[in-house]
């Protein structure tokens, strides 16, 4: 029992060093703080000058009182002003007997915060297969003040849904925001031959019409799939540029798909696909 504990405190202990809260530009990986140039906007027009670590505000606006985020994740995560949005958007318009709400990507917790601090579900529960990423959620969750409403699991959702929360899943609403692509470099960028944001953006973002079948390491029919075969409600975040006939193809003749783009400062950052009986106003 001992060494069992022992282990789990080390995973533990090793997450939370990878977990960093950043206040000096200088403190912070070059591939966060980059600001591009004119000139390399011309090999892209989604290349932006803004760095990440400059929109931390607008990633959490409680950042200043101990944001955890691990590196990977400035990537990944929803932008408050979107995030409540969303949270508000399923909350209003979810079916009334539906009470639980799951997060099976939840990352660094920006859209399961929200989903809690929207007062509209009995209990969250938040899935992250990532250990050192899910501590940085618990951390932030705790600054909002929403910790205690939302119950974790470190777990692949895929396996988590079917087997421990299989129970659940008819009483839920399910939301999925997950992984949409890979990464590359400088040099394949100044070379004509990257898809994406240099040094570490995702290839999605070069795509005038985003393959939703490209996105990895699931696929949209992996996700549709396994959604599909649980429940009639849930929700899927993804690419702005999302081949919406994907998304179409798996409705059925007699039922409506909702789909939501959601901006910020006049550009789009996203779309929610709604998928089951949601009713909007």
């Amino acid at each position: 029992m001992s060494d069992t504990r022992d282990a789990r405190n080390d995973v533990q202990s090793t997450a939370i060093e990878e977990c960093h809260h950043y206040t000096r530009l200088v403190q912070v990986p070059w591939d966060i703080r980059k600001s591009f140039t004119p000139d390399l906007q011309l090999y892209s027009p989604s290349l932006t000058r803004i760095s990440y670590y400059h929109q931390r505000f607008s990633i959490f606006s409680r950042y200043n009182e101990g944001i955890l985020m691990t590196d990977d994740a400035w990537y990944g995560v929803t932008p408050e002003p979107v995030a409540k949005k969303t949270a508000e958007h399923v909350a209003n318009a979810s079916p009334a007997e539906k009470a639980i709400l799951i997060d099976c990507f939840a990352g660094v917790g920006g859209n399961t915060i929200a989903f809690a601090l929207s007062g509209r579900w009995k209990r969250v529960y938040a899935i992250e297969r990532d250990p050192k990423v899910l501590e940085c959620a618990k951390h932030n969750a705790e600054i909002y003040g929403v910790h205690n409403q939302i119950s974790w699991y470190q777990a692949d959702c895929f396996e988590l849904l079917r087997k421990e929360l299989a129970g659940l899943v008819n009483h839920s609403v399910i939301f999925a925001s997950p992984p949409w692509g890979g990464k590359c470099n400088l040099r394949d960028l100044l070379e004509g031959e990257a898809f994406a944001l240099i040094a570490a953006g995702p290839v999605y973002r070069s795509d005038q019409v985003f393959d939703l079948s490209s996105m990895h390491p699931y696929s949209i029919n992996d996700l549709l799939n396994l959604f599909l075969d649980l429940t009639s409600d849930f929700v899927l975040y993804l690419p702005r540029t999302s081949n919406l006939r994907q998304l179409a193809a798996r409705v059925q003749e007699d039922e409506k798909l909702t789909v939501i783009h959601y901006c910020m400062e006049g550009a789009s950052k996203a779309i929610c696909a709604y998928f089951g009986n949601f009713q909007f106003a």
